[in-house]
């Protein structure tokens, strides 16, 4: 008699179509199983570093999260906002090496307006330190008519068709759902700049400068225009567009070493209540909170997978009521009940390690694939990589529910008698 491994290999070959079917499926559970694990390690990594290279978000007095929310993802308002002689004396400190202001308020069909400066092109980083790119145009303030210059992300410019050169008109108010209180129709701004994708906030935001966000609100008092007044926009600049405040504000140190000590003494601010967060600590807490999504993503990937493996045990045991005559002669051969159990147990697990590694190069190929498009879409960071010791204690899960698996069959074959198996049913 033949030895098991190569009596198994027979009897893989001789159900080719059956195997072959069953090992796809194995291999497409695998796949999504290891899929939705890398993707969502990579996207909690890339959520993680929305922003980088800034050690500071500094607001009014809150909660972090809510910082976070408005000064980096522009959702929600701020309680209060930052007096420009406060930000001028952080600016001061010597550890601080950058510091630029942020002021929300206004929106323009639905997406929010972030008032800033040039600065903010230079400083503000994602991912892995990576700059802000261009796909036309360039920064507003390059000209010596700055005041109504915008720069939109690519999420907008693609969902409403903006070009360079192209005016648009500002709304106040935050512009939830697309609806604002009153329209800047008498004080277009014209697009200098379309951003290239990040995968940010950035993408789905139009930014002006402080002095632009000033202008429009020049004849503006309480949230609303001023009854028979309204400036041009050429007199515009016969006005100080100086903000008195803003929203909040980025800030880079010279080291960071002095991280916690800058925060401290922004927390003890004398002249007006402030809180500074570490944006990458928040951001980690932010996800936590967020996170009940990706767990049941992977609890949903794992079903898929006890599926597959439910098919793997099915077919095997469709199979053994056809193959009681060849059990039958394997034990008039002299197989004894341990090898027949151990050939059925073999093949399942032949099975589903070949489901494993098929599953384990299709994630491969969809991560050379996808990834170009994960990061020029989503701003998510997907590399080929050896599994990561996470991915090879699923591998090894998946394995040895395998074998747990594999042990329905082989039980039935062992308990098939000779005489069962020679026995003709009509």
């Amino acid at each position: 008699m033949m030895p098991i491994a190569r009596l198994t290999l027979h009897s893989i070959a001789n159900r080719r179509l059956s195997v072959i079917l069953t090992v796809v499926a194995v291999a497409l559970s695998v796949a999504m199983l290891l899929g939705v694990e890398r993707l969502r390690n990579d996207a909690r990594e890339g959520f993680a570093q929305t922003i980088s290279g800034t050690d500071l978000v500094v607001g009014a007095r809150g909660g972090p999260v809510q910082l976070l929310l408005y000064a980096v993802f522009h959702i929600g308002s701020a309680t209060n906002n930052v007096s420009s002689a406060s930000l001028q004396k952080i600016a001061a400190l010597p550890q601080v090496a950058w510091l630029v202001p942020v002021s929300l308020g206004d929106s323009h069909r639905g997406h929010r307006v972030v008032g800033t400066t040039a600065g903010f092109f230079e400083h503000y980083r994602h991912g892995d330190r990576r700059q802000l790119r261009f796909a036309d145009g360039r920064p507003f303030g390059e000209t010596l008519d700055t005041v109504f210059e915008a720069v939109v992300g690519a999420e907008v410019a693609a969902r409403f068709g903006y070009g360079i050169g192209q005016s648009i008109v500002l709304s106040h108010g935050a512009g939830i759902d697309g609806t604002s209180f009153a329209d800047h129709a008498d004080k277009p701004f014209r697009i200098v700049g379309i951003l290239a994708r990040s995968g940010t906030p950035v993408d789905r935001a139009l930014l002006v400068s402080l002095e632009g966000l000033e202008a429009i609100h020049v004849d503006w008092q309480g949230g609303a225009p001023i009854p028979g007044l309204s400036i041009a926009p050429e007199h515009v600049r016969k006005f100080d567009l100086s903000p008195k405040s803003v929203t909040a504000a980025l800030v880079g140190l010279k080291s960071r070493v002095a991280v916690f000590g800058t925060q401290r003494r922004i927390n003890t601010f004398a002249d007006e209540p402030l809180t500074a967060i570490l944006p990458g600590a928040t951001l980690q807490e932010l996800w936590n909170l967020v996170s009940i999504a990706e767990r049941a993503l992977l609890a949903v990937s794992g079903l898929v997978v006890v599926v597959g493996l439910a098919g793997l045990v099915a077919v095997v045991v469709t199979s053994l009521g056809e193959r009681r005559r060849e059990l039958a002669i394997l034990r008039a051969l002299g197989a004894s009940p341990a090898q027949v159990f151990a050939l059925l147990a073999l093949e399942s697990l032949a099975l589903a390690a070949a489901g494993i590694a098929i599953g384990l190069a299709l994630v491969y190929g969809a991560t050379a694939f996808a990834a170009p498009w994960l990061q020029a879409e989503f701003g998510v960071v997907t590399r080929a990589r050896l599994p990561s010791a996470t991915e090879w204690m699923l591998l090894g899960g998946v394995l040895g529910a395998s074998l747990l698996a594999s042990l329905v069959p082989a039980l039935r074959a062992y308990r098939y008698s000779l005489a069962d198996g020679m026995t003709i049913r009509i």
